[in-house]
């Protein structure tokens, strides 16, 4: 169970300068345990150089960053991901020649202590397909996990990359526009998807499409010039002039 009383996620002045732009200026945040949050802005507004900030791809240049209670400012993304983090991104990023099971089985045991054990055969690691199939099940492909995943549809491909996410049991997921280049249809599927995630889980999410934006999160978090601009429920955020003049399209 989250501990509701700890933030999942806690940004102080966050700042990412490259040479003299400031990509994210400053940004301070509070996620808490088992909320959804999602992070809205134009393009070039700063919102996947955060991401990278919180994953630990991308070194700060200022500010500090603390994961359910624990300071990870300095600490490398694998330190991060075995604390509960993870995340997806713009891009899918999978084995394309791969089956869709051996894609997930590599997730599993990315984060356990068996990755370190290279003499001993896969199929003795019951509890890793296990694990694997559970993750497939809960994203709906479990029927598909004997198929090379370039056989795959645009949308199953990311529904497997939301899998792969949740192979390690995430505290806190990062999702980078999980809609993005989706049909219509398979964008309800995946707002479907989403929705039946583990509420224990907290979600933090970059998403362009403001109907999938507003049905899947609790509070809206928008970006502007590397800046919050604002911040709060769907109901208030929708209705900020600032918000309507340089993103949801006031004339």
């Amino acid at each position: 169970m989250a501990d509701r009383s700890t933030p999942a996620l806690k940004l102080t002045d966050v700042s990412k300068a490259f040479g003299g732009l400031s990509a994210v200026d400053r940004v301070s945040l509070v996620v808490g345990a088992g909320e959804r949050r999602v992070i809205i802005g134009p393009n070039g507004a700063g919102k996947t150089t955060l991401f990278s900030l919180i994953s630990g791809e991308q070194p700060l240049t200022d500010g500090r960053i603390e994961l359910f209670g624990r300071d990870v400012t300095r600490l490398p993304p694998h330190r991060r991901a075995a604390l509960g983090l993870a995340r997806t991104y713009q891009i899918t990023n999978l084995f394309p020649k791969l089956t869709v099971l051996a894609n997930c089985l590599l997730a599993v045991q990315g984060l356990a202590s068996s990755k370190l054990h290279l003499h001993r055969p896969m199929e003795r690691y019951t509890d890793h397909f296990a694990r694997a199939r559970s993750v497939l099940d809960a994203v709906g492909l479990r029927d598909r996990e004997g198929d090379e995943v370039r056989t795959l549809s645009h949308g199953e491909q990311r529904q497997l990359e939301i899998g792969l996410a949740m192979a390690g049991s995430p505290r806190l997921l990062l999702l980078d526009e999980p809609t993005a280049g989706l049909a219509p249809a398979e964008s309800q599927l995946m707002t479907a998807l989403l929705k039946r995630l583990d509420p224990e889980i907290t979600i933090l999410m970059i998403e362009h499409d403001m109907d999938v934006a507003f049905e899947v999160t609790d509070r809206v978090t928008v970006l502007h010039y590397g800046r919050v601009v604002a911040d709060g429920y769907a109901s208030e955020v929708k209705a900020n002039p600032l918000v309507q003049e340089i993103y949801l399209g006031a004339e």
